[in-house]
């Protein structure tokens, strides 16, 4: 029994499934986790010391890839410094002005401590904001475990939200409604069912948590005009394409203004970390300016701080980091479509993934005919070969600063030697 199985089978004694988080547990396919011991660059290494190319990059913060010397250095001297004092650091304002300089419609932002935390905040602030209480959330878009995000979408587009996890009431989601990404109309007939009564439209603008959707055009702009329309504010939630689309993020990809967004992932560097913004107006309705509260003690913690910070100073200091991921991203996505024989393979700048479905996907609905049982299958194979995937069929695959163009023809030519049983979706 390798050291990876002896640690999961103890884990499992102490730890509901073994894991601090359900995907982890490689319950989607099949398998016991591999345990990670250390990471460098592109590369990975688990307890037995078997090293893997990685494309999961702790689902999207090491954008410049593991142990980055810049990003170590900066948390090395914060450590030194102090761990945590429970009152303002320079540091937190330092990541606020920059947040702001990065994303125009931002005037004002929070630190939190996880994209989870970020949503539920942001959420508390538009009802806050508006005096409204519904929401609507598409199909599909993950935006952490807060329980008025966790709903279904059920048959229809147009039906209120159901639980979709034990202990969360039906309180808690019958103001959730629920519409289909990339379907305009399903938002405007929520809207036209509630009128002034939606506090907020919440959408990821890329699908980045059922695989990587991508949003079609006038969809963004579409649900910009929608909110102006009805009064509902409109949430971005950027905690995968915030800072990676662009150093701007999806705003600036897509030139469409949400008046909140929120993020997590690449600005802490490696550590935990969220924040949510806006215009001054809204944001100024948070505790100690407003009646909105929330709090946290870890929150703008400095050493994940300074970890963030020396991340996104790369990232504005240095453009052509983006041109080489994305364009890395590119070539990715166009040797799997042509390793992956009837597969879709969809990609935006440096986010990847393979659906093991023949057809396009464009939303919830359309991910979720892949064969899973297919992609578990590639999953192992490419794992045994030693490139770590996602461990389930709806996840992004992550390319950082780190990955080399040999690491891209490397995992391509490892998808097309693949046996045509895993690889060729509808035959067995």
């Amino acid at each position: 029994m390798s050291l990876s199985e002896q640690l999961f089978e103890r884990a499992k004694r102490v730890m509901p499934g073994g894991v601090n988080s359900p995907v982890r547990a490689f319950n989607a396919v099949g398998g016991a986790p591999k345990f990670i011991q250390k990471a460098q660059g592109a590369v990975i290494t688990d307890e037995d010391g078997v090293s893997y190319l990685d494309f999961v990059n702790s689902w999207g913060p090491m954008i410049l890839g593991h142990g980055d010397p810049a990003v170590r250095q900066a948390v090395e001297q914060a450590v030194r410094e102090g761990l945590s004092f429970g009152a303002a650091t320079r540091r937190e304002v330092e990541m606020a002005e920059l947040i702001c300089e990065a994303v125009q419609p931002i005037e004002m932002a929070r630190m939190v401590n996880s994209g989870t935390e970020a949503v539920m905040s942001a959420l508390r602030l538009a009802r806050g904001f508006t005096g409204r209480e519904k929401l609507i959330k598409f199909a599909g878009c993950y935006h952490g475990h807060c329980d008025s995000m966790l709903v279904k979408a059920g048959s229809g587009a147009l039906t209120n939200g159901a639980p979709d996890s034990a202990g969360v009431t039906k309180g808690a989601a019958q103001d959730t409604l629920l519409a289909e990404y990339n379907d305009l109309h399903s938002v405007e007939a929520l809207l036209d069912q509630y009128p002034n009564q939606v506090a907020a439209i919440i959408v990821e603008p890329v699908g980045a948590n059922m695989g990587v959707v991508l949003p079609e055009a006038g969809f963004l702009p579409g649900l910009r005009r929608l909110c102006d329309k009805h009064g509902a504010l409109l949430i971005f939630d950027e905690v995968i394409t915030g800072f990676r689309l662009a150093f701007g993020g999806a705003v600036e990809y897509f030139g469409v203004e949400p008046d909140l967004v929120c993020y997590g992932k690449i600005i802490g560097g490696g550590m935990p970390v969220g924040a949510y913004g806006g215009r001054r107006e809204i944001m100024s309705c948070v505790s100690p300016l407003g009646a909105v509260y929330q709090a946290g003690t870890l929150s703008g913690n400095p050493v994940a701080m300074a970890a963030g910070l020396a991340n996104l100073t790369q990232l504005r200091n240095r453009p052509e980091i983006y041109q080489y991921i994305n364009r890395l991203g590119e070539k990715l996505a166009q040797g799997l479509r042509q390793a992956l024989p009837g597969c879709a393979v969809n990609q935006i700048g440096s986010l990847v993934c393979a659906f093991f479905t023949p057809g396009p996907v464009t939303d919830f609905a359309s991910a979720k005919q892949s064969d899973v049982d297919r992609y578990a299958a590639y999953f192992r194979y490419m794992l045994a070969n030693g490139v770590y995937l996602a461990p389930a069929q709806f996840e992004a695959m992550f390319v950082s600063r780190a990955h080399t163009e040999a690491d891209i023809d490397q995992t391509v030519q490892l998808a097309r030697r693949a046996p045509g049983g895993v690889t060729r979706v509808g035959l067995r």
